[in-house]
């Protein structure tokens, strides 16, 4: 069985992704600084593919194998660590 997002909601503090399986996962917005920042239409306006979530006016990808695996934006957090 492949996983893949079902549905996918921002509110104040997470992203809330809902898996085609059944599933919902919670992460924090701080993982994605480019989602946290960004008005609610801009967090709405995503596109959904079979591996994961695109924003392309935010240029932000978050995949569901990140998603499983607890990954935050590692662009963001490599640019905070050099």
């Amino acid at each position: 069985m492949n996983i893949s997002p079902k549905t996918v909601n921002c509110d104040e503090n997470n992203l809330w992704v809902e898996l085609n399986e059944g599933r919902t996962l919670g992460v924090p917005l701080a993982w994605f600084p480019r989602l946290l920042a960004a008005r609610p239409a801009e967090q709405a306006a995503y596109e959904i593919n079979p591996r994961g979530i695109h924003w392309d006016a935010l240029d932000e990808d978050v995949s569901v194998k990140g998603l499983l695996a607890g990954l935050a934006d590692i662009r963001e957090l490599n640019r905070k660590v050099a």
